[in-house]
């Protein structure tokens, strides 16, 4: 029962027969709801309503409630309240400038929530009056900017920072809240540095500064210069990118430790002895719940960095121990709600450890490991859009690493080899790895291993084809630096071509029900492409004359498939339709593949004939391809180590509008000032007064 006198601002009945009592910040707060100046009868009034606890609930619920014409007769008094907000937060006594604060907060989610479709300038007006909106926002942002800055109470900056948020965050489209013009002339890009750069405030701040960085930076950002944007992909001081890159790192590592903790936990007892005996009906319902909730707002961060700075690019490599995070209990953070699996910040220790004792036992990491790990769980399940939108976060962010010359050179340096356990879908025809089975490699390995397992796992009736085609590239733009720079990776080519076979068998399979929502052949074109890469150049980029030897053997060996391919794409491109013309190129860069297969099929039948063999072993074949290169006759294809470089205008532009809609959605669910305890702040300020 009291539960709903506390939203209304009431204190408790003493009796049944008599009324409730308001608190007196709500009987204040109902006299700004008045036409009249609240200080006529009162000259104190705005000094003593924030000496007061603020009660956000009420106050939001009496801004909602207003009608238009409500709103106009006191609109000078909610200016006034803006304006003295902003004035309070200049104050020496702290317990004003928390209430400031969180009255700001209100008055940005109260005004909004009631105009929704009124414009932006509007709500300008209504909060702080459209002729002193620019003075009221100027003194707002320095008033933050110095609170961020300065060696205010941690709980005061985590304060400034969740209003910063929920300032942010107050409309669904970002890029439609006026207001934050505001916060792009009076930037507040160096306050957020500062918090990155330093250990002790990012271990506190962290977080909610990547987040807040990360949703400024798409405000407007196809419209206009957004100076976040600028700033950002200009900044050189390796103590904040590093910064940045610890607070995206152990926010990832988070969610790594909570999905194999709940993976361990459905892994046991009754559970894992029923799956054992019903084959692996129930795996994939286990798995879909572990993946419940991913953490798009740091993936975003994460993007951000990537694409835009070139110098973030040596935070991905750099290396520290691996640290069992599950070997302690996480440090829980006071000013951070409970959020679903991967949305919370990580624990203070992890944060504000950047430099650690290095045991030549322990199994070192980086920002890049981490990120891997992480795709490999959200790109198990692309069932609805949600996760369908993360998995191609990590597709885009992987292909800007993999265009990047600096992050190639450390993808493929034989001196920075890891283990790399990457999470994979259970299937009932694998046994999991064991993670000690899984051999030190340079890092491509494990990119190209991410790639392969998505080409496997991901041939369903909901076919993801742009994630198919973003994951095919990645491929392509490794192998075209191999082949650049004749690098000879030591990796079982064996399992990626296998993969993009049975790829091209499933397309054909699936043709009609494919073709009816995308276009395979692009699909097609570009699986066929890699093969003619390796037909080409792999001699200049696989590991030994024998890798070249088991690539015909595989082209061979699943002859039909090509051949299938072939009679299907020519059928298509003999007749008129709208797959005419890239169909016609798929029979174009199948010329090679073919030739191999009719060269030395007839031979290897010959051989077969000759020496009275009804079914060769893999040597045999092997031996008689060896032995017939020399009257091979191949075509040189052009531009096949070409490609088209990633731009996020205006091909992505229309997936990140909805993307940073939806974590301004989640954002603001989040951000709550409740989650710093009114009753603990109002504590501490309280003891320091």
């Amino acid at each position: 029962m009291a539960q709903p006198e506390k939203k209304a601002g009431l204190l408790r009945r003493t009796s049944s027969s008599k009324k409730p009592l308001k608190e007196k910040v709500v009987l204040m707060y109902d006299e700004v709801f008045l036409k009249d100046d609240p200080t006529k009868n009162n000259p104190r009034f705005w000094d003593e309503l924030f000496l007061m606890k603020a009660n956000l609930e009420y106050l939001e619920g009496k801004l909602e409630a207003l009608d238009g014409d409500e709103f106009t007769k006191i609109k000078d008094n909610i200016n006034s309240l803006f304006h003295h907000c902003v004035q309070a937060l200049g104050e020496e006594h702290q317990i004003k400038v928390v209430n400031a604060l969180q009255t700001l907060c209100a008055l940005f989610r109260g005004v909004h929530q009631k105009n929704k479709s009124t414009t932006g300038f509007d709500i300008i007006n209504m909060l702080m009056g459209f002729d002193k909106a620019e003075l009221r926002m100027k003194e707002l942002m320095e008033s933050l900017d110095s609170l961020l800055c300065s060696d205010a109470s941690e709980s005061l900056k985590s304060l400034c920072l969740k209003l910063l948020l929920c300032l942010v965050t107050v409309t669904d489209n970002i890029s439609q809240n006026t207001i934050l013009e505001y916060v792009m002339i009076n930037s507040i890009f160096e306050a957020i540095l500062q918090i990155l750069s330093d250990i002790s405030c990012r271990a506190q701040h962290g977080y909610d500064a990547v987040v807040l960085l990360a949703l400024l930076v798409n405000y407007r950002k196809y419209e206009s210069v957004n100076p976040y944007i600028v700033k950002l992909s200009i900044v050189d001081d390796e103590s904040t990118l590093d910064g940045m890159g610890m607070v995206i790192h152990h926010s990832l590592t988070e969610y790594n430790r909570q999905y194999k903790e709940k993976e361990e936990e459905n892994q046991g007892g009754f559970f894992s002895t029923l799956t054992s005996m019903v084959g692996s009906m129930f795996i994939a319902d286990a798995d879909e719940k572990l993946s419940v909730q991913t953490n798009e707002a740091i993936l975003l961060a994460l993007y951000e960095a990537v694409h835009l700075n070139r110098n973030f690019i040596t935070v991905l490599a750099q290396s520290h121990p691996e640290i069992d995070m599950a070997a302690a209990p996480p440090t829980p953070l006071p000013a951070t709600p409970t959020t679903p699996l991967g949305t919370t910040p990580p624990t203070l220790d992890m944060m504000s450890n950047p430099e650690l004792p290095l045991d030549p036992n322990l199994q070192t990491s980086n920002l890049l490991i981490t990120f891997l790990k992480y795709s490999s769980i959200v790109m198990q399940d692309t069932k609805d859009e949600h996760r369908l939108n993360s998995a191609r976060l990590c597709l885009i962010i992987l292909t800007c690493i993999a265009e990047d010359q600096y992050a190639d050179a450390f993808l493929h340096d034989d001196n920075m080899n890891f283990r790399v356990n990457l999470h994979k879908m259970p299937m009932r025809h694998r046994k999991k790895a064991a993670d000690k089975n899984i051999p030190c490699r340079p890092l491509v390995c494990a990119v190209l291993d991410l790639m392969v397992e998505f080409v496997v796992t991901h041939m369903m009736k909901e076919f993801p084809m742009d994630l198919y085609v973003r994951c095919v590239q990645i491929i392509h733009k490794l192998i075209c630096y191999q082949k650049k720079c004749r690098i000879r990776l030591h990796y079982t080519w064996r399992d990626l071509w296998s993969a993009l076979i049975n790829l091209l068998k499933f397309l054909l399979s699936n043709e009609s029900v494919l073709l009816s929502k995308h276009n395979i052949f692009q699909l097609a074109l570009q699986v066929v492409n890699l093969f003619n890469m390796f037909i080409t150049y792999g001699d200049t980029f696989l590991p030994t004359p024998s890798s070249y030897d088991e690539l015909y053997y595989e082209i061979i060996r699943m002859h039909q498939v090509f051949d299938n391919l072939y009679c299907m794409v020519l059928r298509v491109s003999t007749n008129a339709g709208q797959w005419k013309e890239p169909a016609s190129k798929v029979t174009h860069a199948l010329i090679n593949v073919r030739a191999i297969i009719n060269h030395f099929n007839p031979k290897i039948e010959s051989y077969a004939a000759v020496n009275h063999i009804s079914q060769l072993s893999e040597d045999q074949v092997l031996e008689v391809v060896r032995s017939n290169y020399d009257t091979l006759t191949l075509k040189l294809q052009d531009a096949l180590d070409q490609f088209e470089r990633y731009s996020e205008q205006p091909r992505e532009a229309g997936f990140f509008k909805e993307l940073v809609r939806s974590i301004s959605l989640n954002v603001r669910k989040n951000v709550s000032l409740n989650t710093l305890s009114q009753d603990l702040l109002l504590k501490e300020f309280s003891s320091i007064s």
